[in-house]
C-alpha cells in the first residue's frame, strides 16, 4: 500500500518524503511551484482514500483486517532543502495536527488551502478545534467531494461581458472569414491569468449562436496521457468518442493528425465548427502540431480554432501560426462597471472600491477574488491566496535567469532601472537586452512610458509575489546593495536610501539576534528616515513626519542618543496629527530619559511639547505652562540652542496671544521666528509666522493694512502647506471683513484642498473655524453650523478640549442665528468653558459667555443672562482683539433689550459699531447699525 501511495502522490506532482512509521507526507509545490498545488494535494488525498476503500476488501476477505485512514492537508510557507527534513515550518506542523484531529477515512484540510480550493470543492466546516501546540483554537474543514471539471479558480463566467467590445469584434470576424472561405481560422487570444480569455472564449457561444456547433477542450497542466486531452473533451461534446479512439489507434502523429482532421472535417460540413483549446501554453508540442496543422490544411470545411495562451507560449513557440491578439487590462471605467455587476446590489464604501480598483490593475480575475475576499472579512490591500498561487507558478516556470531578473527589480520597486539591475545582479552587469525583451513578452513587465531604461512591473502582485521568493537574507543583501547605490548616485534619495536601508535591517533581525553589522544598517537607515522626517516637517507634511520619525525611533535601541534625539520630534507630529495618547507617551518617555542622561536640550525640548499638548487638555493651567516655557528657555539660553529658544518663544507667544495681550506676543512671535530662521528650523519658523497672521488677524491692526502684511508673509517661506494654508484662512477672514464673501469663499476652497483628508488637527481646526466665522459674518447659519458642529465633534472625540473651547462659541452663535435656542443651550451646557480649557483663554471664556448670556434672555431669564454677559465685557477689558470685544459687547445689547432697557442697549450698540469701524469690518458694521436702527 505505501508504494502504492507513494506513486499515486507523485502521479499528482507531490514530493514524498521517506515514510516514518505508519505516517506519510508529502509536499505539493516543492521544488516547483503549480498554480493548483492545492487542488492536486486534495486530488491525491480523495484518490488514497478511494484506492484504500477496495484494499481493504481484500484484506477483510483475506485476513479478516482492514487499514484506517486519516488525512491532513495545510498550505503555508515552508523552509525547504534542509538536510532533516523536506520541509519543516508551521504549516507543516498544521497539517500533522489536522491528520491526528481527523476521523478515520476522512480528510482535513486548513483554511488557507480551502480557500486555494473552493471553487472546485464541496466541504464543511469543522467547527474550531482545539489543536497540541496552537494557542488559539484552528478553523478546518471536513472535505466531501472534488467538483466534476471545476478550476481552481472562480473564472468569472457568469457575469455580463464588460469591455472587451473589439476583441469580440474580431472573434466574429475570423468566425465569418472561416466560414466565406471554408477553411480554418486560427486565432490565438494571449493574455496573462485572470485577464478574461475564458470569458472571452464563452462569449464566441452568443456571437455564432445557432450558426455553429462550439466544442471545447482544455489542456491539463500535469497528468498522465494528457497530450490529446483536449481533443477527447471536444470529440466528447461531439458524441464522437468512438472517432477518437480510432484515430488515436493509428499510432504515428502524421496519421493521427490525418484522420482528426478529417473527422472535424466531415462534421463543419454539415455545421460549421468553432473548436475552443483552453491553456494551451500547457499543451504538448505534439498538440500544438496538431493545432497548426489544423490550420495550415484544412479544405472545404469551414471551422474556427480559438486557442486561449498566456505570453509565455511564444517562447516555448516562437513561431507560433495563424493570428494573435493581446488582451489588456480593463480600464478604470470598466473595473468600476465589472465591481458593480459583480456586488449586485450590494453596498461597498468607497475607499473598498479604490482600494479593489488599485491592487487589480484591470485584471477582471483579480477583482473578483478581491471581492470575494472581501466578502469573507479580508482586507482587499491584501492578495488572496489563489492570486498568489497563480503568480507564483507563472514566475517558477520562467528560465532561472529571468526570474532572478524579476527578484532583483522587486527590490527595487514598481518601477525600475536598467542599470540598477546590474548594481544587484552577482557579476555586477546588467542582464541582457533579450531576457528584459522576454520578459516584456510574456506580460511580466513593460517599459516606462516616459523614462528611458526604466522598466515597470505589469503588475504590482507579480512585484509582490517575485519579491515573497526571495530568502530573507538575500533580500536584506540586495537592499543594502541598492541603498549604496543610490546614495552614490546623489540624486537627493535620502528618504528611498533610509528605507531601503530599513528593509536590510528588518530582514536581518528576522533571522536572529541583529549582529554588529545589522544594528550599523539600523542606525544608518535611522539617520535618514529621521532627516527625512525633518524635511516633511518643514515643509508642513505632518503624517509624512510622523511615519519617518517613528520608524526611525523604532529602528533603534530605547537608550540609543540618536532615539532619544528623534522622540521630542515624534511626539510633536503625533500631537499634530490628533494622536494624543500616543504623543503624550512618547514625550513623557522623552522628558524621563533625557533627565536620565542628563540632556538638558532633549529635555527641555519634550517638556515644551509635553506642556502644550497637556494644556489644550487642561490638564495644566497657563501659569504651571508659563513656568515650563521658562525653565526651557533658560536651558536653551545655557547651550546657545537658537531651534530650542524659537520654539520657547513661540510657546510663549501663543500663551499672551491666548490671553489677549497681542503686542507681546507679536514681540515673541517675531523673535521666534528670527530664532528658527537662524536655526534653519523652517518648522519652528513656519509655526511663528501662522500666529503672527493670528495676532495680524484679531487685533487692532486695520482690514486694509492687516491684508498687506498677511500677503508679505506668504513670501518669507515658500513651499509651506501649513503656512500656505494660514496665509489663506487669514486673507479668507480679512476679505470676508471688507464683505466680499466669493472672494473669502473661494480662499477658503483653496486652503481646503491642502487639508489632505483632515488628519492634522492644528490645520483642520484652523480651516473649520475661519470657514464658520465667514457664514456667521454673512448671517448664514446654517453654512456655518455645517462647518462648525463636525469640527467641534470630532475635536472632543479626540480630547482635543484647547481648540473645541474656541470652536464651541462659534458653533452656538450659529445655531442661535437659526433660532435653535434649545438646542443651541443644550450644547452650551454639554461643552462649558470652564471645563475645557483654563480661565486665561480669553476668546473661549468670552465668546460662550457672551452667547449663553443671549440664550439665557431668550428664556426670559435676565439677571443670570446680564450677569453672564457683564463677565464677558469685564474680560474684554485687558484684551487687544478689538472684534471678540464687539461682538460680545453686541450680545450684551441683545440682553439688554430683550430685558426691555433699550437706552442700555443703545449705548453697548454704539461702542461695539465704534470697534467695529475701527477695525474695518464692514458687514459687523453694517449689521450694527441696522439695530441701532430699530432701537
Amino acid at each position: 500500500y505505501f508504494e502504492a501511495a507513494r506513486s499515486c502522490l507523485e502521479r499528482h506532482g507531490g514530493t514524498v518524503e521517506k515514510f516514518i512509521g505508519d505516517a506519510v507526507m508529502a509536499a505539493f509545490g516543492v521544488p516547483v511551484v503549480h498554480e493548483d498545488d492545492a487542488l492536486r494535494a486534495l486530488r491525491a488525498a480523495v484518490e488514497l482514500r478511494d484506492a484504500l476503500a477496495t484494499l481493504n476488501e481484500e484484506l477483510e476477505r483475506a485476513y479478516g483486517v482492514t487499514l484506517q485512514l486519516r488525512t491532513g492537508v495545510n498550505t503555508g510557507e515552508v523552509v525547504t532543502g534542509t538536510r532533516e527534513r523536506l520541509v519543516t515550518g508551521d504549516a507543516v506542523n498544521l497539517a500533522a495536527r489536522l491528520e491526528q484531529a481527523a476521523e478515520p477515512g476522512e480528510i482535513l484540510i486548513g483554511e488557507r488551502t480551502h480557500r486555494l480550493t473552493h471553487g472546485a470543492i464541496e466541504a464543511e466546516t469543522t467547527g474550531p478545534l482545539t489543536l497540541k501546540g496552537k494557542t488559539e483554537p484552528q478553523t478546518a474543514f471536513r472535505l466531501l467531494r472534488i467538483g466534476e471539471g471545476s478550476e481552481l479558480v472562480e473564472r468569472l463566467l457568469d457575469a455580463p461581458l464588460v469591455g472587451r467590445r473589439s476583441e469580440l469584434a474580431r472573434v466574429r470576424s475570423a468566425f465569418d472569414e472561416a466560414v466565406s472561405t471554408r477553411r480554418c481560422r486560427m486565432l490565438t487570444v494571449l493574455g496573462p491569468p485572470g485577464i478574461g480569455k475564458s470569458r472571452l472564449a464563452r462569449e464566441l457561444t452568443a456571437v455564432v449562436d445557432g450558426e455553429a456547433s462550439v466544442l471545447t477542450g482544455r489542456c491539463l497542466p500535469y497528468g498522465e496521457g494528457i497530450t490529446y486531452w483536449p481533443m477527447i473533451e471536444i470529440f466528447r461534446a461531439a458524441g464522437a468518442e468512438d472517432e477518437l479512439e480510432t484515430a488515436l489507434l493509428a499510432g504515428a502523429p502524421d496519421e493521427i493528425f490525418w484522420s482528426v482532421r478529417k473527422s472535424l472535417e466531415q462534421r463543419a460540413r454539415e455545421r460549421p465548427l468553432a473548436l475552443v483549446v483552453e491553456d494551451i501554453h500547457w499543451a504538448e508540442p505534439t498538440l500544438l502540431d496538431l493545432a497548426e496543422h489544423l490550420g495550415d490544411w484544412t479544405r472545404d470545411a469551414p471551422v474556427l480554432l480559438l486557442c486561449l495562451a498566456r505570453p509565455e507560449l511564444l517562447d516555448e513557440r516562437p513561431a507560433w501560426g495563424g493570428e494573435s491578439m493581446m488582451l489588456e487590462p480593463l480600464s478604470q471605467v470598466e473595473s468600476e462597471e465589472l465591481i458593480e455587476n459583480l456586488l449586485g446590489g450590494t453596498a461597498l464604501d468607497d475607499d473598498a472600491r479604490a482600494r479593489i480598483r488599485e491592487t487589480a490593475e484591470g485584471n477582471p480575475l483579480f477583482v473578483e477574488q478581491l471581492l470575494a475576499m472581501l466578502a469573507d472579512g479580508g482586507d482587499p490591500g491584501h492578495v488572496p491566496p489563489t492570486i498568489h498561487a497563480l503568480l507564483e507558478a507563472r514566475l517558477d516556470a520562467l528560465p532561472e535567469a529571468e526570474r532572478h531578473v524579476l527578484e532583483c527589480a522587486s527590490v527595487i520597486g514598481q518601477d525600475f532601472e536598467w542599470e540598477a539591475l546590474g548594481e544587484l545582479s552577482p557579476d555586477r552587469r546588467r542582464p541582457s537586452g533579450t531576457r528584459l525583451a522576454a520578459l516584456v513578452r510574456n506580460e511580466l513587465i513593460q517599459p516606462h512610458d516616459a523614462i528611458a531604461d526604466t522598466f515597470s512591473f505589469r503588475h504590482a502582485l507579480i512585484r509582490d509575489a517575485a519579491y515573497g521568493r526571495l530568502p530573507k537574507e538575500l533580500r536584506s543583501d540586495l537592499h543594502e546593495r541598492f541603498a549604496h547605490w543610490l546614495d552614490r548616485r546623489g540624486d537627493g534619495f535620502e528618504e528611498i536610501v533610509g528605507y531601503h536601508l530599513e528593509q536590510a535591517y528588518r530582514w536581518l533581525a528576522e533571522l536572529g539576534p541583529p549582529d554588529d553589522h545589522a544594528l550599523h544598517l539600523a542606525e544608518l537607515a535611522a539617520a535618514r528616515l529621521a532627516s527625512s522626517g525633518r524635511r516633511a516637517n518643514a515643509r508642513g507634511d505632518e503624517p509624512a513626519a510622523a511615519n519617518l520619525f517613528e520608524r526611525a525611533a523604532v529602528l533603534l535601541s530605547p537608550d540609543h542618543p540618536d532615539r532619544l534625539a528623534v522622540l521630542p520630534l515624534l511626539g510633536r507630529a503625533l500631537r499634530d496629527t490628533s494622536q494624543m495618547g500616543r504623543a503624550e507617551t512618547v514625550l513623557v518617555e522623552a522628558v524621563e530619559r533625557a533627565r536620565g542622561t542628563g540632556d538638558d536640550v532633549v529635555a527641555a525640548t519634550a517638556s515644551l511639547a509635553l506642556a502644550d499638548l497637556r494644556l489644550h487638555a487642561t490638564k495644566l493651567t497657563r501659569q504651571e505652562t508659563l513656568a515650563e516655557v521658562e525653565a526651557a528657555m533658560r536651558a536653551f539660553g545655557e547651550h546657545g540652542d537658537e531651534a530650542g529658544l524659537a520654539r520657547a518663544l513661540a510657546f510663549r507667544g501663543r500663551l499672551r496671544f491666548w490671553g489677549g495681550a497681542f503686542a507681546e506676543a507679536l514681540e515673541d512671535l517675531e523673535e521666534g521666528a528670527m530664532h528658527a530662521r537662524n536655526a534653519g528650523d523652517r518648522y519652528q519658523e513656519v509655526e511663528c509666522l501662522q500666529y503672527v497672521i493670528a495676532v495680524t488677524f484679531f487685533g487692532a491692526t486695520p482690514v486694509p493694512e492687516a491684508l498687506v502684511r498677511v500677503e508679505n508673509i506668504r513670501s518669507r517661506v515658500e513651499g509651506n502647506r501649513r503656512l500656505d494654508m494660514a496665509v489663506l484662512n487669514g486673507l479668507a477672514q480679512l476679505r470676508s471683513m471688507c464683505g466680499d464673501f466669493e472672494a473669502a469663499r473661494d480662499a477658503v476652497r483653496r486652503s481646503s484642498a491642502l487639508v489632505e483628508g483632515g488628519n492634522e488637527v492644528t490645520l483642520y481646526f484652523q480651516l473649520s473655524l475661519a470657514a464658520g466665522r465667514i457664514e456667521l459674518l454673512a448671517g448664514d447659519g446654517i453654512a456655518a453650523e455645517r462647518e462648525l458642529r463636525p469640527a467641534c465633534e470630532r475635536l472632543d472625540a479626540m480630547g482635543e478640549h484647547g481648540y473645541l473651547a474656541s470652536a464651541v462659541p462659534q458653533l452656538l452663535e450659529a445655531l442661535y442665528v437659526q433660532g435653535s435656542i434649545d438646542d443651541a443651550l443644550a450644547l452650551s451646557e454639554r461643552w462649558q468653558a470652564d471645563r475645557l480649557t483654563a480661565p486665561e483663554d480669553i476668546d473661549a471664556q468670552v465668546g460662550w459667555r457672551a452667547v449663553r448670556a443671549k440664550l439665557l434672555a431668550h428664556q426670559g431669564r435676565f439677571g443670570e443672562a446680564e450677569a453672564l454677559a457683564r463677565e464677558a465685557d469685564a474680560l474684554c477689558a485687558g484684551t487687544e482683539d478689538l472684534e471678540l470685544h464687539a461682538r460680545a459687547l453686541a450680545d450684551l445689547a441683545v440682553v439688554l433689550r430683550l430685558a426691555g432697557r433699550p437706552h442700555d442697549s443703545r449705548a453697548a450698540l454704539e461702542e461695539a459699531l465704534r470697534l467695529h469701524e475701527r477695525k474695518g469690518n464692514v458687514p459687523a458694521a453694517a449689521r450694527a447699525r441696522l439695530r441701532l436702527d430699530e432701537l
